[in-house]
């Protein structure tokens, strides 16, 4: 398979893989020097750079007219350009370094509230290369490209450029927010080093954590992770965790049945993300889990202490919201283990209703037995095992079984199969 390449330009030259050719499409309408400076910004010819600079304002936009020939490769914002933002846009190296050390001012912005750092990460190039030995010269072009906007970045912190600059517009978002979004993950760490605020918010108030979290981006959480980011810092409005917001793509019917990666749900809990954190309903992750009903999910926040009878302000548990989908009745095994964890067993609401899934006629006889269990006094040696299993969880019962006796360990973690009985 080859690369998959996300936001490339149609015209690709050998230099540049994301830029037009100049050769082919030249500015013909600019004022003469204006053109020429252009001309060389483009070409990263920082001699020629500082020969024309002496003649025309370092922060004086270049104007692009968008003619015939050029109709299909500049768009309305190149129209009119600072030199510097040109430089960043199309990283540059040599002229971004050339244009600061003449006097360039990054903190400049455009007609839309962008500075050359905004520019640099809009336009940051997205490159997902495949595991070969043989890189193709297009190929070694787009690591040079990827190269390039690193040490682009790096220039404009070196000078220190301000990290966390917002965009003049109606979203937010700082630099670290917009590399997220922009697919810059190599750029995150590079920001964070100079000075970006890890645990900045966006118009939502989702930190950047919050946003890795929930796109379930492994390599990204592991950096902010790493970095320092707060692991259970909480959105102002809603009170979820990256932990919560994790759970909840990977449990929904997309994550389910795209069986989205759950690394990232594991790499947050053995990081020490709290995994009975309540939001403003009430809801901690174990119910988004036990809503979507996938095994591997509940299975997992279980081993790490998950309370399986935790309820939300209406009254919820686990297993009423397990019990609400039909696709989770269905699930023999994944019921049986919740049956097994629950105590006490708590089938309705606070306002004293049933799940809607167990409301179904297809379902009667299960909804018919397990009314009954939850009316049923549990014997004080059942309830010590319920509590045994939710202290100790799976992770730990092969260490309990080299501590107890065989018949104690085998009582404790003999589930019993209650689809027989209905």
């Amino acid at each position: 398979m080859g690369n998959i390449i996300k936001g490339a330009s149609t015209s690709i030259t050998e230099s540049d893989p994301f830029t037009y050719s100049l050769s082919s499409c030249r500015p013909n309408r600019f004022k003469p020097l204006q053109a020429k400076l252009y001309e060389a910004i483009m070409k990263d010819d920082s001699t020629s750079i500082k020969a024309l600079l002496a003649h025309q304002p370092v922060n004086e936009p270049l104007i692009v007219w968008d003619n015939s020939a050029c109709r299909r490769t500049l768009s309305i914002q190149d129209q009119s350009i600072l030199p510097i933002h040109l430089a960043a846009k199309h990283r540059r190296e040599k002229s971004l370094r050339c244009l600061i050390e003449s006097g360039a001012d990054p903190k400049l912005r455009d007609n839309r509230g962008y500075t050359a750092l905004h520019l640099l990460l809009l336009h940051w190039p997205n490159i997902y290369l495949t595991e070969t030995d043989i890189l193709t010269r297009f190929q070694r072009n787009l690591g040079i490209t990827q190269s390039n906007a690193e040490e682009c970045l790096r220039i404009l912190c070196e000078k220190e450029v301000q990290t966390d600059p917002e965009m003049d517009s109606n979203y937010k978002h700082s630099s670290l927010h917009l590399a997220l979004r922009s697919g810059a993950s190599r750029a995150i760490s590079i920001l964070i080093e100079n000075g970006a605020n890890i645990n900045d918010r966006d118009e939502f108030g989702k930190t950047a954590l919050h946003t890795a979290a929930e796109h379930l981006n492994k390599e990204v959480t592991e950096t902010l992770i790493t970095c320092g980011a707060n692991i259970n810092c909480t959105l102002p409005i809603y009170g979820k965790t990256a932990l919560q917001l994790a759970v909840c793509t990977a449990s929904s019917k997309a994550g389910t049945v795209l069986a989205a990666d759950i690394d990232c749900i594991h790499l947050l809990l053995m990081n020490g993300a709290k995994v009975n954190t309540q939001d403003c309903d009430g809801r901690a992750a174990i119910h988004d889990a036990c809503l979507g009903g996938r095994k591997e999910i509940i299975d997992l926040l279980v081993d790490y202490h998950a309370d399986v009878n935790i309820l939300t302000r209406q009254g919820q548990s686990p297993l009423f919201l397990f019990l609400q989908h039909r696709t989770n009745l269905r699930c023999t095994s994944l019921l049986n283990k919740l049956l097994n964890l629950s105590y006490p067993l708590k089938l309705t609401n606070n306002q004293g209703d049933l799940p809607t899934g167990l409301l179904l006629q297809e379902f009667q006889i299960q909804k018919d037995f397990l009314v009954r269990l939850s009316n049923n006094m549990l014997s004080l040696q059942d309830i010590c095992k319920i509590t045994v299993r939710r202290i100790y969880g799976e992770k730990n019962k092969q260490r309990l079984k080299k501590q107890l006796p065989v018949t104690v360990w085998n009582s404790l973690y003999n589930y019993q199969d209650y689809s027989q009985l209905w």
